[in-house]
Order: structure tokens, then sequence, then C-alpha cells
């Protein structure tokens, strides 16, 4: 070939090359920039206690929340009008004969002294959230208040275990919710991933799962990708927020959470990760669309 027609046919080559690598570019931002299909996207209410739920409903929907959890079964009809559903239904609180409220974040399962009331108020609770449609209903350990964390795992196995068989007949999952008890829950047992594990394996039951909570268990003990992969199959529900500060988790924190949503759909989870971060900014619904956004992979 001659010099001149080889540095023509080459210039030709380039210029091929280069209008396909634009091409490519400019598919791929599209794609990246295209909400995403593969997370179920809810909310928890709670974070925008100031907007009626009927106005988040309307806003929730236009930006693709499929849910708004952590709400009662009364709720349900509200979401179900705008074609909503509730992925979390919120706990039930009741008072032990000794006069102690049960059922919130501090005082739960791992004390058998609680176990009376919340079982009568777990049993009345799985029946009404089962009557709205509902499939998974929160619930807590406790505070350690100087039990051992053995010795919690058993008393929860045991409290539990009370409620399962129930909870199989209606076809309700009763989850735990993971804790960081560094920052926001002092003292809270459920608070690291291994020993919510080995509870789901001592109640021995498909419908015990785990809520794993980014924000809290990257506090607690990070490595989030790596213990999503290992221990899936006993989770059935995510949070997320920004770490740290319980905020917006866009690029002001130190969690990456594009990466975490593809590590979570890649073990085949079909359930809902919902944003419980407590929006900073005056626009509290823009910062909820762009959490959605960072979550849609």
């Amino acid at each position: 070939m001659q010099r001149r027609n080889f540095i023509m046919n080459t210039g030709k080559t380039v210029a091929i090359t280069a209008a396909a690598a634009s091409l490519a570019s400019r598919l791929n931002a599209a794609d990246a920039a295209a909400p995403g299909t593969r997370i179920n996207h809810s909310v928890c209410k709670w974070c925008y206690d100031k907007i009626p739920l009927e106005d988040l409903c309307v806003a929730g929907k236009e930006m693709g929340l499929k849910s708004i959890e952590l709400l009662m079964p009364e709720d349900f009809p509200t979401l179900e009008k705008h074609g909503l559903t509730c992925a979390m239904v919120s706990f039930p609180t009741a008072t032990t004969a000794a006069g102690v409220k049960v059922g919130g974040i501090a005082r739960a399962f791992n004390r058998i002294e609680h176990h009376d009331a919340l079982v009568a108020v777990y049993e009345a609770h799985l029946k009404a959230s089962a009557a709205v449609g509902a499939k998974q209903v929160i619930c807590f350990s406790g505070n350690r208040e100087g039990i051992s964390d053995e010795q919690g795992i058993e008393n929860c196995a045991i409290g539990l275990k009370r409620l399962l068989p129930l909870a199989e007949k209606l076809g309700i999952t009763l989850v735990m919710e993971l804790l960081n008890s560094k920052v926001n829950h002092k003292d809270y047992q459920c608070d690291h991933t291994a020993w919510g594990v080995e509870l789901c394996k001592r109640t021995g039951s498909e419908n015990f799962k785990l809520l794993y909570d980014i924000y809290h268990m990257q506090i607690m003990e990070g490595d989030v990708i790596s213990t999503i992969k290992q221990h899936h199959t006993f989770i059935s529900h995510y949070h997320t927020a920004g770490v740290p500060g319980r905020h917006e988790i866009d690029d002001s924190q130190e969690l990456f959470y594009p990466a975490i949503m593809r590590a979570i759909v890649d073990t085949g989870y079909k359930g809902f990760v919902g944003q419980e971060f407590v929006p900073k900014r005056g626009d509290k619904l823009a910062s909820l669309k762009q959490g959605l956004e960072i979550c849609s992979v």
C-alpha cells in the first residue's frame, strides 16, 4: 500500500472509531440517566412527618415510589387510592402487667417478662396487617440492659416462636431491624448482622428475617457489600441513609449507593429498598427524588 493511501485509510478508520466511541458514550449516558427498573422503591413516612400522607403519596408516585412504609394497617386505604403499598408495617406497642411499655426499639423481645404483652398485641397486629394485604411487619430486639448477647438471642427466639406459627398461617414475615448502638440507639442488642443471622437460625422459620439498614450497619461493622452477599438469604428488606449524619445519600457522605444497590439486585433480591434518610435541605421532596435516582440501577 502506498504511503498516501495508508494515511487516508487510517484517517477514515480513526474517524469511524471516534464516531462509534462518541455514540457509545451518548448511549451509556442515556442509560445512566434513565430511571432503573430493578429496585422497588419505598420511603419511610416518619422522615417526612410534616408532609401529609396524601401529599406524599401523590409526589412519591410521580417520582417512582411503589411503597410508603412504617405505617399502620389503617393507612392502607390511602395508599391503595394512589396505587401504592406499604412494604413494611410499623410496630404495635403494649403495656406489661408490671406497667412497662413494650414493642418499641428499647424494650421488646429480648426479655422474657415482655413476651406475654408482646405476643398478645402482635397477634392482633398481624391479623390486622394480613387483612389489608400486608406482607411484612417490623419488630425489635430491645436494649441489652445487662443481658448477654447469647441470652438475648435465646430470649428473642422464645418469644418469636410463639408468634411465628400465626405469621406463617397469615403469610406475613416478622422482620427485626439491625440498628447501630454506637450513635443512634445506645445499648440496642440487634446491632450486628451476625447476631441477627444467628437469631434467624434459632427461630427456624422462613417467616422471620432481618431488615438490613445500610446506614446503621456501616456505622457498626462496615464491609456492607460483602456482608450483603454473604447473608442475603436472611435479609428481606433494606434501608438507606447517608453516613455520617443520616441525611441525603449523595456525594456528601461516604457510601457509594449505586454499587450497593447493584450488589443487592445481583443476589436476586426482589423486595423493596426504603429510603430512611432525614433530609436536611429545604426541598425535602427534591432530596427524596435524588435518592431514588441514585438508587435506580
